[in-house]
């Protein structure tokens, strides 16, 4: 199971018509309401915004919309990309821009679905490795040997508060847990000890 690492956008016109697919991170349902509210909003003036999206570690939540397209014709072969690209917590919007020439049923299914193979062709991923989420505080002293220990751990989206201490809280594979709680402890001579959410 792969998570993309960035988002990422193709093009393809078909008799006119303009698709423009992207493809955007979702940890949750939320999330992925978020970018479509945007993405709708972006393209305010396109005919039809047709998304699918795949969440969670088995890609146990689903969803997709025709948009007002012809039912089965949109949303359905973009989610049948998605669950056969391996990848989750992934949201996929197709903007169409009508060319006046209308495609037909089997002419939308075989365009939508290009469109989505397009986008996941040049997206960029990794292995789904699950994290937990963390947080704890350090003195300045400690701050440098801190971020390399961090670094070496494979920490990711750090937030850090400078206070009277500098309080660092991200995300961390949950293979690396462990070793961060115990050199945390090591680090700062037991005074501080890492925080992990459930």
């Amino acid at each position: 199971m792969n998570v993309l690492l960035e988002t990422a956008k193709a093009e393809i016109t078909i008799k006119n018509s303009r698709f423009i697919a992207e493809v955007f991170s979702a940890a949750n349902q939320k999330s992925a309401r978020e970018i479509l509210k945007k993405q709708k909003a972006l393209y305010f003036d396109a005919r039809h915004v047709v998304h699918a999206f795949v969440i969670g570690n088995n890609k146990e939540i689903l969803g997709m919309s025709d948009d007002g397209e012809p039912p089965g014709t949109a949303g359905r072969p973009v989610l049948d990309v998605l669950k056969g690209s391996g990848i989750t917590n992934v949201v996929l919007t197709v903007s169409r821009y009508f060319g006046g020439t209308l495609l037909g049923t089997g002419g939308l299914v075989k365009a939508y679905g290009a469109a989505a193979k397009a986008v996941l062709s040049i997206a960029s991923t990794e292995p789904l490795v699950e994290k937990k989420q963390f947080s704890f505080s350090v003195s300045y002293s400690l701050y440098e040997n801190t971020k390399l220990l961090l670094n070496r751990l494979n920490a990711t989206d750090l937030c850090e508060k400078f206070e009277t201490s500098i309080h660092i809280n991200g995300n961390i594979p949950l293979a690396n847990a462990k070793e961060l709680l115990e050199n945390v402890f090591d680090l700062t001579k037991g005074s501080q000890t890492v925080i992990f959410d459930e």
